[in-house]
This record gives C-alpha cells, sequence and structure tokens, in this order.
C-alpha cells in the first residue's frame, strides 16, 4: 500500500478510473459545528489518495470535478453524512453514488452489525483498527497513523462493493439498493435543512 498525500486538492491530471472509493474525516459528526477536513480515494489498487483540504476556502476544483462526474461511481460506507458535508462545504452534489453500509442492510439481513469494521471483516477478510477515529484531523500536520487510517477506510470497498452487489443480485434486491442509492444524495440533503433527526416517512 502507498499513501499519496496532497495538499488543497487532488493532482492535476489523476485519473482514478471509473469506480472510486471516497471517505471523509471531520472535526466531530455535526454538519455546521464541525469542519470537513480530509478526503480519502482509492481506485481500488490497494493505494489511497489522501487530500488535507485548504480550509475554510476549500479551493479544489479537481476534486470537486471528480464528485461531479456522471461518468465515475463514487463508493462510500454512510455516504449520508459525507455527501451532505461535500454539498455543504464544497458546494457540490455527488452523484451517481453507491453506499456500503445500505447494500449491507438490504444483503446481510442475517446481522444487525453493518460498520466497516464488521463489514470488512466479514467480506474483505480484513480486521480493522479504528485506533485514529476520533483524532485531531484540523492539525497542522497528519501524522503517519492518521494518513494510514484514513486509507484504510477506502482500500477495500471495490472488494466490499463486489461481494455485497452479489448478495444483492442472488436475493432480488439490486433494484431496491439502486434505488435508495439515487435517493442519497437527496437524504443529506434534508440532513442539511433540518430532518436529519425526523424520519419523514414514519407514521408518527
Amino acid at each position: 500500500m502507498t499513501v499519496y498525500f496532497h495538499e488543497g486538492d487532488l493532482p492535476d491530471g489523476l485519473d482514478l478510473g471509473p469506480e472510486v472509493a471516497i471517505d471523509s474525516e471531520t472535526m466531530g459528526l455535526r454538519f455546521r459545528r464541525d469542519p470537513l477536513c480530509v478526503v480519502q480515494l482509492s481506485s481500488g489498487d490497494g493505494n489511497a489518495h489522501v487530500v488535507r483540504l485548504n480550509r475554510p476556502a476549500y479551493d479544489c476544483p479537481n476534486l470537486k470535478r471528480l464528485l461531479t462526474d456522471p461518468k465515475v461511481l463514487k463508493i462510500f460506507h454512510f455516504g449520508r453524512f459525507d455527501i451532505g458535508m461535500f454539498e455543504l462545504h464544497l458546494g457540490v452534489e455527488t452523484r451517481p453514488v453507491y453506499c456500503t453500509k445500505i447494500a449491507s442492510k438490504l444483503a446481510r439481513t442475517y446481522t444487525d452489525r453493518h460498520g466497516l469494521k464488521d463489514v470488512s471483516r466479514e467480506l474483505a477478510g480484513v480486521d480493522m483498527s479504528k485506533a485514529q477515529q476520533s483524532s485531531d484531523w484540523g492539525a497542522a500536520e497528519l501524522s503517519q497513523a492518521q494518513l494510514d487510517y484514513a486509507a484504510s477506510d477506502v482500500l477495500y470497498l471495490h472488494v466490499i462493493m463486489n461481494r455485497l452487489n452479489e448478495m444483492l443480485v442472488r436475493e432480488g434486491r439490486m433494484e431496491l439498493a439502486q434505488a435508495c442509492f439515487d435517493f442519497l444524495p437527496m437524504r443529506s440533503r434534508l440532513d442539511l435543512a433540518g430532518w436529519d433527526e425526523i424520519d419523514i416517512f414514519a407514521h408518527a
């Protein structure tokens, strides 16, 4: 594994292929309180690109271009949060998208454990460490441990997606999953608009 570190934006001309695994790191989990600090990406080749964003300008045209490219599928785990952060801070709607957490909940109905650590262990045979999950992502310098952690969150999403797709097709739920993925950017927009803790589809 090689972790490529970039300040501010992805390099000009970088081609990560038609399917890119993406994750982000923030100073917390509240949209308007906690800034977006880091975005990590992988083409599924065993390497990762980690971008420390230049806050608060967020001048990253190459990253924004990738997030909105209709020919590039963006693979997330719990993409609802990342997509919302990208819309809030980068001003872009991320499409098309795939969320391995949604796919897991639709395919792996034999368990209630759908976190990335559990899904990675079962479907990719990888035991991930979450030791750096709550570290300071706004620091002036990121440690090697932080970079390695950020990379690990995207390195296995292609493998996980492929395994989940096999299960979804087998169980006849691929069309249902795709409809959820298509709606996901709008669900993130609802979060930003104040419906983050309200299920508008519930009876009550």
